[in-house]
C-alpha cells in the first residue's frame, strides 16, 4: 500500500473513532418508534439507544467521549421535538449546527484564521505560526472554502427536507449528509491539502521547527 493510502487510512480511522453508530442509530430508531408508537416513544427509544451505545463502549473499556457527545445531541434533539410537539423538530439541531459551521468557516476566512488550520492545530498540536506562513496558509484557506460549501449545501438540503415534513427522508438524508459526506470531504481535503502544500513549496512541520532553509522537502504526512 502506498504511503498516501496508508495516511488516508489512518485519517479515516481517527475520524470514525467509534462514533459512527452513535450518529446513525438514534435518529433512525427515533423515526421508526415515532411512526409506530408516537412521539414520546420515539424520544424514549432514541435516548435509550444512545445510553446503550455508551454502556457498551464503557464495558468494552473504550473511550466514551463520542458516546457522551452523541447522548447530549440526542437529548437536545429530543427536547426540540418534545417542546414543540413536532417530531420533525428532532432534526432542527442538525440544521442549526450546519448553519453555525458555515458561518464559522466564513468568519475564519475573513479574519485570516482558516477553520481547517485551527482544527488541525488543535487536533495535531502543530504550531499555529506554521499554519499561518504565506507558503502554507493558502492550502488551509482553500480547504476551508471546501468545508464551507459542504456546510452550506447540507444546511440547504436539511431545510428543504424539514419543510417537507417527511421524517423518513429526513433521517436517511441526515445520515448520508453526516458521517459519509463528512468523511468523503475530509479525504478529499487531505489529498488536496497535501498536494497543495507540495505546490506551495513551504517547509514541513519538522523542517519549520528545525529552522531549515529552502529548498524544503515539504510536509509528507498529515495535513
Amino acid at each position: 500500500m502506498s504511503p498516501l493510502l496508508n495516511d488516508i487510512r489512518d485519517e479515516v480511522k481517527s475520524f470514525i473513532g467509534g462514533k459512527t453508530l452513535g450518529a446513525i442509530l438514534p435518529p433512525l430508531v427515533f423515526v421508526i418508534a415515532n411512526n409506530l408508537f408516537g412521539l414520546s416513544w420515539g424520544i424514549i427509544s432514541a435516548v435509550l439507544t444512545a445510553l446503550l451505545l455508551g454502556a457498551v463502549r464503557y464495558l468494552k473499556g473504550e473511550t466514551v467521549k463520542y458516546a457522551a457527545g452523541g447522548l447530549l445531541g440526542v437529548l437536545l434533539a429530543s427536547a426540540f421535538a418534545s417542546f414543540a410537539g413536532n417530531a420533525a423538530n428532532y432534526f432542527l439541531p442538525k440544521i442549526i449546527s450546519s448553519g453555525f459551521l458555515f458561518i464559522a468557516a466564513i468568519v475564519s476566512l475573513l479574519i485570516g484564521r482558516p477553520m481547517a488550520a485551527i482544527a488541525s492545530h488543535h487536533s495535531r498540536g502543530w504550531e499555529i505560526s506554521w499554519f499561518l506562513r504565506g507558503d502554507i496558509k493558502p492550502a488551509y484557506t482553500e480547504v476551508t472554502v471546501i468545508w464551507a460549501v459542504l456546510f452550506l449545501t447540507r444546511m440547504i438540503l436539511q431545510l428543504r427536507l424539514y419543510q417537507g415534513g417527511d421524517l423518513i427522508k429526513q433521517a436517511w438524508m441526515n445520515t448520508l449528509l453526516g458521517t459519509p459526506a463528512t468523511l468523503s470531504v475530509l479525504v478529499l481535503s487531505y489529498i488536496y491539502g497535501i498536494w497543495r502544500l507540495k505546490r506551495l513549496g513551504g517547509p514541513g512541520v519538522d523542517e519549520f521547527r528545525e529552522n531549515k532553509e529552502p529548498p524544503f522537502r515539504g510536509q509528507v504526512k498529515g495535513f
